[in-house]
Order: C-alpha cells, then sequence, then structure tokens
C-alpha cells in the first residue's frame, strides 16, 4: 500500500535555531500516525510545513508518490490535506454551515450563495460523522468538542485525505474524547490517513497503529505502537545528557521567602501550594497548557485569583495588584519579553530603569545622566551587546532583550525573581549565560522561581521542581529525586 503523505528528510531553520533536521515519515490510508516529542522538539514546525505555512529549506513533501511544493495553506488544502487545531479557528458570528463551506460555497444560478443546499450538505456531513449539531447556529457558544466536530466537517467537505488533528482533547472532557474517537475512528477506517499529536499516551495506544518521535528537532525513531511501552516511548522522547549549559552552583538555603496557599482560579488553576527559600531555585514544569504561567502571573498580581493566599516575607499580599508586588521586592521576568517585558520602540536604558524611575527622579523630573548610569552598570554586570544605551531595544538580538529584561528587575534589588521560559528563543551560548547568572544569584541568597519547558534546564538548574498538570500539581520532587522520566510521567499524568 502506498503511502498518502511522505516526508522526506526535511529540515527548517528560523535563524541560527534548526528547528527541524533531517525528518523522515509516511502516511499510510487508512491509518492513525502519532507524533510525540517533548515541547521544542519541532512537532509544531512538521505540522506547519505540512499545512503549507512554511516551506521546507532542504528536503521534500510526497503526497500519492508524487513530490509537492506547498506556497500556501491553500496549496495544502488542494493536495488533501486539513490541520484541526487544539484552538479551533471558526467564525463566531457567522451559522456552522457558512463556517463549513467558507471559501467553497454553493451558488445559485443567480450567482448567490444557496443557503438551502449549504445547510444540506452541512448535514450530510454531520450524519456521516454520526453527531447532531444544528447546521444554521451561530458558531459563537459552541463547546469546543463541537467545534472541532465543525472543523473535521470542514475537512471533509473539502475532499481531505490526511487529517492534522493537533493536541484536539487537551481541553476535551472524557466523554467528548470518546465521541470524537470514535469519529477518527470512521474515517480512518474509511481510508483517511490521521496524524495525531498529543501528550497523552492513554490515547495514543488507544488510537494509533504506528508512532514517530521526535527530540531536539530530530527524528529518533518510527516503529509500531504495539511494540512500544510508555517507559521505551518516554525514554525516546527525552533521552539525552546535561552538559555544562547548566553550571548550577551550590547555595545556602535559608529562609522561606514566598509561601503559596490553596490557591484557585476557577478554569485555570486549583490547589496550588508551594513555598520558595532564600537561594533555592525553585522550577515549575509540566506540558503547555498546565497553568504555569498562570500561576506565576497570579502570584505576581498580574491576574487574580478566586481564593488562597500568597505570603512574601512573612506578609500577606492582596491579590491582583503588582505594584505591591514590586514594593515588596518581587520581580517578574514574562514569557514574552516582545509584549510584556519590554517597550520596544523606547532605548535601553529607559527599559532598564523603567521600574525605578520614581525612585531615580529628582523633584518629579527623570535625567538622563542617572538613568545612563544605572543602565551601564547592569547591562555591563549581564554583558549585554549593544551600540549605545540610547538606540531602541528593538534593535537588539532575542538574547540581548532577555539580558535588558533581567537587568530592569535586578536594578530593582529583589528578594524574590520570577523568570518564565528564560531562555526561550536565544542561541546556546547566551542560554549558558542565563544559567550561570540565574545559579549566582541563588548563591548570594535570591529566591528564583523559574517556569520552564525544557527539561534538561530544569533538572540543570532547580533545587525543586513542581510538576504541573491540567491546573493541578501533580508532583513536587527534590534535585536528587528528579529524573527527566519522573518529571513526564507526572506531567503526563503517569503513575
Amino acid at each position: 500500500m502506498s503511502a498518502l503523505l511522505q516526508v522526506r528528510d526535511v529540515s527548517k531553520s528560523f535563524g541560527a535555531v534548526a528547528a527541524v533536521q533531517g525528518v523522515s515519515f509516511a502516511l499510510e490510508p487508512g491509518e492513525a500516525h502519532a507524533l510525540v516529542g517533548e515541547n521544542g522538539a519541532g512537532k509544531s514546525t512538521i505540522v506547519k510545513m505540512l499545512a503549507g505555512v512554511h516551506r521546507p529549506d532542504t528536503g521534500t513533501l510526497l503526497v500519492d508518490g508524487e513530490e509537492v511544493t506547498f506556497t500556501g495553506p491553500a496549496d495544502a488544502k488542494a493536495a488533501g490535506i486539513a490541520v484541526i487545531y487544539q484552538e479551533p479557528t471558526l467564525f463566531p458570528d457567522l451559522s456552522v454551515a457558512e463556517n463549513i463551506a467558507m471559501g467553497n460555497q454553493p451558488l445559485t444560478r443567480l450567482r448567490q450563495i444557496d443557503r438551502r443546499t449549504m445547510n444540506a450538505n452541512a448535514t450530510r456531513l454531520f450524519a456521516r460523522l454520526g453527531v447532531q449539531i444544528d447546521p444554521t447556529r451561530p458558531a459563537r457558544g459552541l463547546s469546543i468538542a463541537d467545534q472541532q466536530l465543525v472543523e473535521i466537517a470542514k475537512a471533509l467537505s473539502s475532499q481531505a485525505r490526511v487529517l492534522i488533528m493537533d493536541e484536539p482533547t487537551a481541553a476535551l472532557s472524557g466523554v467528548e474524547v470518546d465521541r470524537l474517537f470514535a469519529v477518527t475512528r470512521a474515517l480512518r477506517d474509511e481510508g483517511a490517513a490521521i496524524m495525531f499529536i498529543s501528550h497523552r499516551f492513554e490515547e495514543i495506544t488507544a488510537l494509533c497503529q504506528r508512532v514517530t518521535i521526535m527530540r531536539d528537532g530530530k527524528h529518533v525513531c518510527t516503529e509500531p505502537v504495539s511494540d512500544l511501552s510508555v517507559d521505551d516511548m518516554i525514554r525516546r522522547m527525552v533521552g539525552r545528557d546535561l552538559s555544562a549549559l547548566y553550571p548550577k552552583q551550590d547555595a545556602t538555603i535559608g529562609e522561606t521567602v514566598l509561601r503559596v496557599e490553596g490557591l484557585n482560579r476557577a478554569g485555570v488553576f486549583r490547589d496550588i501550594s508551594f513555598e520558595v527559600k532564600a537561594g533555592e531555585i525553585v522550577a515549575l514544569a509540566g506540558l503547555v497548557g498546565a497553568g504555569r504561567s498562570e500561576v506565576m502571573q497570579a502570584v505576581f498580581g498580574v491576574d487574580k485569583y478566586d481564593s488562597g493566599t500568597v505570603t512574601f516575607l512573612g506578609k500577606k499580599l492582596k491579590g491582583g495588584n503588582p505594584r505591591a508586588s514590586m514594593a515588596a521586592g518581587m520581580g517578574l521576568v514574562p514569557e514574552d519579553r516582545r509584549q510584556q517585558g519590554l517597550v520596544m520602540e523606547l532605548s535601553i536604558e529607559r527599559n532598564v530603569t523603567l521600574p525605578r524611575s520614581r525612585a531615580l527622579a529628582k523633584l518629579g523630573l527623570l535625567f538622563g545622566g542617572s538613568e545612563r548610569r544605572e543602565a551601564a552598570e547592569w547591562t555591563k554586570q549581564l554583558q549585554t551587546k549593544f551600540g549605545r544605551l540610547s538606540d531602541p531595544v528593538g534593535t537588539l538580538s532575542g538574547g540581548n532583550q532577555q539580558k535588558v529584561v533581567l537587568a530592569k528587575w535586578l536594578a530593582t534589588s529583589p528578594k524574590l525573581l520570577i523568570v518564565d521560559e528564560p531562555t526561550r528563543g536565544i542561541d546556546v551560548g547566551t542560554k549558558a549565560e542565563v544559567h550561570r547568572l540565574l545559579s549566582s544569584l541563588a548563591a548570594r541568597g535570591l529566591a528564583v522561581v523559574m517556569v520552564s519547558s525544557e527539561l534538561p534546564e530544569v533538572l540543570g538548574m532547580a533545587d525543586r521542581i513542581v510538576v504541573l498538570r491540567e491546573g493541578h500539581i501533580a508532583a513536587q520532587l527534590t534535585r536528587e529525586e528528579a529524573t527527566e522520566e519522573s518529571v513526564m510521567y507526572a506531567a503526563m499524568g503517569q503513575s
């Protein structure tokens, strides 16, 4: 049986970052094929190449044995490839039938949209899927599960033969997952090829015949699911050595700086309790969507929480008040440095001194000399590369922008520093510098909370690891207890 879709030795880089390197696998008709790997393994880049969003730098894509070149998503759709993302992309104010027929609406002889035919076509597609959804109702208000079924109906309406499902069950209940799987199995049995991306191994073993495992942008193996245990899959996903990238210094652990007790926010996280001590690096680990960033934004006061307490240096902090957190001695380096951490149009020196602008002002006026002296001191300590301190921070490389965000908070002499994905999108050399800085700060008594999706970073830098899964704490591990396998097991809900 010839493959419907082949990925042959494809590679894709973004600047100096090699996202995918020489990956090959094939999707057979009538097969559900799992694609698994850690966060950052290259799965999303593969999906975007198959969807026509990115073009491979090298290698080829083949449909029915013929080489294809996708210049955009329309080409992928025309080739019979449809992608269903974790977050559906429907037009909320259009009807279900209008969403399904988008770009391919039936027309009357007067060249007007034939709504009767359009609704009838949608009804037939839902009958084929074995579900009942009113085709005339607006898409707004549909559950995530029903939105995904509409996306599947849209794929069928365009004669898609390859269906790529990217974390489709992340927001679904058990009953909704069962219904989605019943539909998926039916499509598979009709001869479609399904590529299924999930972090839930029980779903992979229940649905898929083969699995392709990726690690660090490279192909590890493609094997029958029946030949691999969960242990085998996890070991192949995470197997790598820690290196000098993680220069962890010994630190004297002091008194408790931060205590979080019973923190809850409806639909986001629940019953979150942990503490951080002076000189300690505590990592929040877990898969994308586990609630790590949301917890720390609530702790800092960016977001409100429904119940629970945050105690900092022995005093309870009022929720939803980042100004009070900053005044008490907290700093937050956010995940998205460009949107949340920096003002890209302002100068380097102004960005470094923003949190201290009142302290540096004299008689209500802020003078350039005081800003420049403070910015020069911290950018020198962090070995930041730039032309002039007056240059817009947007002209810096990603790694140097990250150093400016760190400098901004270190200039406030914090007692607790929260760093969310501190090395995302920066080169290996700068990663090592950031790790060395965090380690030396902890050795000097600073309490650090690090949110990271990179397991080697978590294991290489953390004194303790709090593993979150679907909004609650799945495990708390000491440095001695933690291994890549134990963290991954907890993050995926495996005992």
